[in-house]
């Protein structure tokens, strides 16, 4: 961050003020009792956040995180970089750059957020030489520092960070890993050096704490995974900061010799791990978990298909067998589901992809003690976003769970990033 960017950013932070939200409509909107829509970001670069599980605002609702390019509709190279920034949206909007990154992809960004449990700290993952790397910087005072690995996930408490292969991720399912360094560990199905590393956050000291080697010896429903291909993918760290999941897919080989190479689709079980790697547990073992959420210490949230049941959401206890159907009949589409932060985990933020028709994308509300679904827009994606470089909404909810934070390109200007009002939904 330059030195004016800077002061301007220290400055602004040092008045903050509650979140002002200001009434507005996208396409859709008001006359039919939608709530209302508010556009942050502005052409004609693009703007995106990512994954829905992430920290996106401020403590004090106020700063909104965002990725920004300048091109879409293709993969990005390893000279592709991206501006990191916030937007204060009690200052018209004003975007405010932080930094650069070039370890990031379209679903992702660049693993950018707030550290949880800090007011000022703001991480992202980016490319130095050889590495990734994680980059710290506070925005209050400036300073920044780096840590030897990027992240993937932060524990609530902010101490710990979890972590996987980018580089192995990339070669696995292009697009959700980073381009620009080869995956080292190329010629090995399962390899004993890649897997989950935990990083402290402070002195930036990691542990191999899971290895594929090791996935790859348990085997699947009785059956070996030797000569699959293996690989590490989605993390979160429960609210607890005791646990954490990550997702274990593996596809099939071309052949046995050494110049097999990984063909066809993915497998995917999600384990729960302690978070030194022990006390491992394969809590969906059914091959086709999808998008989760951790509900609180206890329990997690998925959409997969359980053994002699239905694809849906269901809600699983921790290291035991016990699952139970949440939505059955109205949450029927996979989307990225979390909880309504504040309200005692009675409401779930979730959307859709976009629908054959119109192409629209549907983020809602879903009431779980009334089984009540409540739309919050229809929010149209262009044929061009599609594969890798889609543009899925992924809401996210402020601190106050008052707020909706979507990624969407229906106002005409590409993705960019556009708040939704749910105060008055959810009381």
């Amino acid at each position: 961050m330059n030195r004016i960017t800077r002061r301007r950013a220290c400055k602004t932070l040092a008045t903050l003020t509650a979140f002002p939200f200001v009434s507005g409509r996208s396409a859709g909107q008001g006359a039919s009792g939608l709530p209302p829509v508010r556009t942050i970001t502005r052409g004609p670069r693009r703007h995106w956040f990512g994954y829905y599980d992430k920290l996106e605002f401020d403590p004090m609702n106020r700063f909104v995180l965002a990725n920004e390019v300048e091109f879409e509709h293709r993969t990005p190279t390893a000279d592709d970089t991206i501006r990191v920034g916030m937007v204060d949206t009690s200052d018209g909007d004003r975007w405010i750059e932080l930094g650069k990154s070039r370890a990031w992809g379209w679903q992702q960004g660049c693993m950018l957020q707030w550290r949880p449990g800090s007011a000022s700290e703001v991480v992202w993952n980016d490319r130095e030489g050889d590495r990734h790397v994680c980059r710290v910087l506070n925005v209050r005072t400036g300073a920044g520092r780096t840590l030897p690995r990027p992240v993937y996930a932060l524990s609530n408490d902010g101490r710990w960070a979890v972590t996987a292969d980018f580089s192995r991720i990339q070669r696995m399912r292009p697009g959700y890993g980073y381009v620009g360094l080869s995956d080292p560990c190329a010629a090995e199905r399962g390899p004993a050096e890649s897997g989950v590393w935990r990083m402290d956050m402070e002195t930036g000291e990691s542990d191999l704490v899971f290895s594929l080697a090791e996935a790859a010896r348990i085997d699947h429903e009785g059956q070996s995974l030797a000569d699959h291909w293996h690989w590490f993918n989605h993390l979160l760290v429960s609210p607890d900061s005791t646990r954490f999941i990550v997702l274990h897919r593996w596809r099939a080989s071309t052949g046995s010799g050494p110049d097999a190479e990984p063909t066809g689709g993915f497998t995917t079980r999600l384990f729960t791990l302690a978070m030194d790697g022990s006390d491992r547990f394969i809590l969906d073992p059914s091959g086709a978990t999808s998008h989760f959420i951790w509900r609180d210490p206890e329990h997690v949230c998925a959409w997969t298909r359980p053994a002699g049941m239905p694809a849906g959401f269901y809600v699983f206890r921790d290291q035991t067998r016990e699952v139970e159907p949440v939505g059955a009949g109205v949450m029927t589409e996979n989307g990225h589901n979390t909880y309504v932060r504040g309200t005692d985990n009675e409401w779930i933020l979730n959307d859709t992809y976009p629908d054959r028709t119109k192409r629209e994308q549907k983020p809602y509300l879903y009431h779980v003690p009334s089984g009540r679904k409540v739309a919050l827009g229809r929010f149209q994606s262009p044929p061009a976003y599609t594969g890798e470089w889609r543009c899925d909404t992924h809401p996210r909810c402020s601190n106050d769970g008052r707020i909706v934070a979507i990624d969407s390109p229906h106002g005409g200007a590409g993705r960019q990033v556009h708040l939704i009002d749910i105060g008055g939904l959810i009381g």
